[in-house]
C-alpha cells in the first residue's frame, strides 16, 4: 500500500554542499525529518552539480520518511552564468547589463527542457529569452526561427 503523504518542501541548495544550518535544518526540523540523512543523500546525488544552485521538492510522508526530486538551476542563474554578470539590471527595460546569444539560449533551454511545460525546443529558447530580457541582459543575434 502506497505511503500517505502529509506535506512538500521546496527549498534551493548548492549541489554537493547541504548542511544542517539554514536554510536546511530549520525547514527539515520544523518538519520533523531526519536532517543529517537529508543532507547525506542530497549531497551523495548531487556530487556531480558541486556548487551551483539546485531547486529541491521534498515530499514528506506521514510516518517522517521523504523523498526528494533534484530539478535543473533555475534559469536566471543560468543566465547570468552565461552573461558572466553577478546580478541582474536594477531597471531592465532602460539598462542592460550583459547579452547573451541564441546559441547560448538554446543551450540553456535544452538543459531546463525537462522542467519547462514546452513541448517544442523553440518555445524554450523563448522563455529562457524572456526570462533574460526581464533581468536586464540582451539577447543578440537573429532567432533561429526568423533566419532565412
Amino acid at each position: 500500500m502506497a505511503k500517505e503523504i502529509s506535506g512538500y518542501l521546496k527549498l534551493q541548495v548548492r549541489g554537493g554542499q547541504a548542511n544542517p544550518s539554514p536554510p536546511v535544518g530549520p525547514a527539515l526540523g520544523s518538519k520533523g525529518l531526519n536532517i543529517m540523512e537529508f543532507c547525506k543523500q542530497f549531497n551523495a546525488r548531487t556530487q556531480d552539480k558541486q556548487g551551483q544552485v539546485l531547486p529541491v521538492l521534498v515530499t514528506i510522508y506521514t510516518d517522517k520518511s521523504f523523498e526528494f526530486v533534484v530539478k535543473t538551476p533555475p534559469a536566471p542563474v543560468m543566465i547570468l552564468e552565461a552573461a558572466k554578470k553577478k546580478k541582474g539590471s536594477q531597471e531592465p527595460n532602460r539598462n542592460k547589463v550583459g547579452s547573451i546569444s541564441w546559441d547560448q539560449v538554446k543551450t540553456i533551454a535544452e538543459t531546463k527542457m525537462q522542467d519547462l511545460n514546452a513541448f517544442k525546443i523553440e518555445s524554450a529558447m523563448k522563455m529562457v529569452a524572456g526570462t533574460a530580457r526581464s533581468m536586464g541582459v540582451r539577447v543578440t543575434g537573429k532567432a533561429p526561427w526568423e533566419q532565412n
